[in-house]
């Protein structure tokens, strides 16, 4: 019965020092301590550090340049060659290593455009209304309206595949979505009284929205913009494998796949199609994990 007793009282002090470090937290702290309550969001967090830590050290550790000729044609596997060779004689490992680089280059560069172009229009749209707000949401509805894929198809074709051309599009079409969300959200804080204070104690209208406003919507940009950053990815290797992406002899995910689609290849040169396909796989589903985490972890309403 003591023991028992014990026991309780162990217990609850336990609590009650668990309840003393909560209550002594910062925001930032709470989001890291909530964060980590997700555990495949964490070890998506160190998958794609070691990923992006491969892109960018791919001049380093590549065995050999991206372009470079170095062995037979479609060779298989090897000690020499880890990956094996494509059908030109390049190291696969290598062009995967340089490819990984471009493809996260064109998911971050394009996530930053569209979120520029929708923060910045939902901010006057929400903070304005009126004439700017219709002619702004209805331009919204428009891009929204056609078939996204089939809009960026179309953009491709018009302008000349190449790197930056792929980003610019695929930024230039992103955006409605994080506008019409800031949008919201500055309708909601509009109202609220600290907003409505600076208003009246005539505070510059960039202090307003820069400084009162924008904060407290980046948690919601943050959590969109992960997901702009998967599909800006997935868009990236969908048009460099039918053609009208990043141009070989540039390595990306999408255009190694691209030279995966005969049968032949498929059924006996595994090795061509395989890696980029799974790092794509992987990095997506990385980075859908630690936007699921991220959208509890700076959620004010959820639980301690």
């Amino acid at each position: 019965m003591k023991l028992k007793m014990m026991d309780r009282q162990s217990h609850a002090q336990r609590q009650t020092a668990v309840q003393q470090d909560i209550g002594s937290e910062n925001y930032y702290q709470t989001i890291i301590r909530r964060f980590k309550r997700h555990h495949l969001a964490t070890v998506s967090l160190a998958v794609i550090a070691v990923i992006v830590g491969a892109a960018l050290l791919a001049p380093v550790i590549a065995p050999y340049e991206p372009n470079e000729i170095v062995g037979p044609f479609a060779e298989a596997p090897s000690r020499e060659f880890w990956l094996g060779t494509d059908q030109v004689g390049r190291d696969v490992l290598s062009r995967l290593l340089y490819a990984t680089r471009i493809s996260l280059l064109v998911g971050v560069m394009a996530t930053v455009i569209s979120t520029v172009i929708g923060v910045v229009l939902g901010l006057v749209a929400g903070y304005f209304g009126g004439v700017a707000d219709m002619v702004i949401m209805r331009f919204t509805d428009m891009v929204m309206s056609f078939p996204y894929i089939l809009l960026v198809l179309v953009a491709a074709a018009i302008f000349k595949p190449g790197l930056w051309n792929i980003i610019l599009i695929l930024g230039f079409v992103d955006w409605p979505g994080i506008a019409r969300l800031v949008r919201g959200n500055v309708l909601n804080l509009r109202e609220t009284n600290f907003v409505k204070g600076n208003i009246v104690a005539g505070m510059p209208l960039k202090h307003i929205l820069f400084s009162e406003i924008l904060p407290n919507t980046v948690a919601p940009i943050l959590i969109y913009g992960t997901s702009v950053l998967a599909l800006s990815i997935l868009d990236e290797a969908a048009l460099s494998f039918l053609g009208q992406g990043v141009h070989p002899p540039t390595a990306s995910l999408g255009n190694m796949l691209n030279g995966a689609q005969s049968l032949t290849v498929l059924t006996t040169q595994p090795w061509l199609w395989i890696p980029p396909g799974l790092l794509i796989v992987v990095v997506v589903m990385a980075i859908n994990f630690i936007g699921d985490a991220l959208r509890d972890a700076l959620d004010p309403n959820g639980g301690r």
